[in-house]
């Protein structure tokens, strides 16, 4: 069946590997802009995106036939490659074998995209690890259904 209409967000981290601080400051808008366009080149949209020594946050809008893991899959091989050949990181370059990746509804872009760009500013007072700990938390946390009576 076509879908006529979707509204799919992904709210994806990805995180070095041993959490290594390897994405310096002065390469960090170039990674940006690459990753940027592997998304665009994808048919995707990026919303948002941050780059911090240790981690990445981005939010993206998908088309149906671009699902989470293929999404992830091909940026993680692309950056990897991208970032090593250009001698942008602080040493060999490699992310973690998984990622982390969050569905966002339509209202909470804005919210979420917000939070990305402001990445700089809350690490001044929060450490990724806590920050990580933090997300695992508030969106695993069980889910109440609601009984409706007919």
């Amino acid at each position: 069946m076509k879908i006529e209409y979707y509204s799919l967000y992904t709210h994806f981290i990805f995180i070095t590997l041993n959490r290594l601080p390897l994405i310096p400051e002065k390469n960090r808008q170039r990674i940006e802009k690459y990753i940027t366009g592997v998304v665009n080149h994808l048919n995707c949209k990026m919303c948002a995106i941050y780059a911090n020594p240790e981690h990445v946050h981005y939010l993206v809008a998908r088309t149906p036939d671009m699902d989470e893991e293929r999404l992830a899959g091909i940026i993680e091989t692309s950056t990897n490659q991208f970032i090593n050949e250009n001698k942008l990181s602080l040493g060999r370059f490699q992310w973690q074998d998984t990622c982390t990746a969050f569905s966002v509804s339509k209202r909470d872009v804005n919210k979420v995209s917000d939070y990305i760009l402001g990445q700089k500013e809350f690490h001044l007072t929060q450490r990724f690890a806590d920050e990580y700990d933090d997300f695992l938390k508030y969106y695993q946390r069980p889910i109440h259904l609601i009984k409706i009576r007919v």
